[in-house]
């Protein structure tokens, strides 16, 4: 149970980074759904390794193939099970950490929780695993689509250089899905200074969700900001978000509490979300990601048996996790927009009558 998300549209990933493949099965997807596998398979590229060099160089295609759940290119409302074969793992590369704990992954704390570890990777805490997360949120923005409602993200900073403008239009286009046209150079020379030094940088993602309709989200313990963050923080290297104006901490009430209009709200800080149920407004919010803790330096830590030691990192890693982690962070939206909405059906009488009428 702890490898699935979600309510009424629920999935449930499996496999392993070095492992044979990966997939997702994905649950609560309607019957009727027109199952686009090419919109599907340009949601994988956009995650994909290997493309280009602001990213780890694994060359993998993540081809997509659908299992189950779809017939004659509809959803037969049962599950749906997708399958990515790894087809370029180098698991010799991690030969010489097979007993080392490496510092800012999940090694430690992976094998004293379970006292075993698969060391190819990180295995099942390796990013990896988030391939079939795109996949599952790729069957959401098709429900998605059919309501009008958009998804659009981009990073906002890197390092320590923060951008000014947000065009989710030129984030499509940039090669690391830059909100600020006038920083992207920038943040490209910060990501390959640090590449080239054998290290990594940290960024920040901002996503944006429009045409949201009121009254999405589960109160007490199911509100959507809430649900928005787990699963934001369920995605590898995220260490915070922020709903709304991140700087709202800031402020005085006065200046933070949206007043409202006929024409509705005059500002948005709230980020889209009161009392946990979506205002109507554009739900926007920010999300924080470490840097790569793989990095090619020399760093002290300790073996399996207590011994302290200094090692290197071989192999091929992202010099910044959250230019890809954006693209997993739209997907966990959509799977979350999409369990919200069906729940939100059953909370009014007239919904079920209009189904069973």
């Amino acid at each position: 149970m702890m490898n699935s998300f979600g309510e009424i549209f629920r999935f449930t990933t499996f496999g392993e980074s070095h492992g044979k493949a990966i997939g997702v099965i994905v649950d609560g997807v309607p019957a009727g759904l027109k199952i686009d596998e090419t919109f599907i398979q340009s949601e994988m590229d956009r995650r994909k390794p290997g493309k280009n060099k602001f990213a780890t160089q694994r060359k993998e295609g993540d081809k997509v193939e659908i299992l189950s759940g779809v017939f004659e290119g509809v959803s037969t409302g049962t599950p749906i099970m997708m399958i990515i074969f790894n087809t370029n793992q180098k698991s010799k590369d991690y030969n010489n950490i097979k007993s080392i704990f490496r510092p800012g992954h999940a090694d430690f704390t992976y094998y004293h929780k379970y006292g075993i570890r698969d060391y190819r990777g990180g295995g099942r805490s390796s990013a990896r695993e988030t391939a079939g997360r795109v996949a599952a949120g790729a069957i959401a923005k098709l429900i998605l689509k059919e309501l009008n409602i958009e998804i659009e993200s981009g990073i906002i900073q890197v390092g320590d250089v923060r951008g000014e403008e947000e065009d989710y239009n030129f984030a499509k286009t940039s090669e690391i899905f830059a909100l600020d046209k006038k920083n992207e150079k920038i943040w490209k020379e910060i990501i390959l200074k640090a590449k080239k030094e054998h290290n990594s940088v940290g960024g920040v993602v901002k996503v944006r969700v429009k045409n949201l309709p009121i009254g999405l989200g589960e109160p007490i313990y199911y509100k959507l900001d809430n649900i928005l963050a787990s699963a934001m923080l369920s995605i590898n290297a995220t260490k915070g978000i922020m709903i709304g104006n991140p700087n709202s901490y800031m402020l005085k009430g006065s200046e933070n509490n949206d007043e409202i209009s006929k024409d509705g709200f005059l500002s948005n800080n709230s980020g889209g979300v009161l009392g946990g149920i979506s205002n109507g407004e554009n739900v926007e919010f920010e999300i924080y990601f470490k840097p790569t803790p793989s990095i090619f330096k020399e760093q002290k830590t300790i073996d399996n048996f207590g011994n302290e030691i200094e090692f290197k990192l071989e192999g091929r890693h992202d010099p910044i996790v959250a230019v890809r982690g954006s693209v997993v962070a739209e997907a966990m939206t959509a799977v979350v927009i999409v369990d919200m909405l069906l729940l939100n059906m059953t909370r009014r009488i007239e919904n079920l009558a209009k189904i069973y009428r």
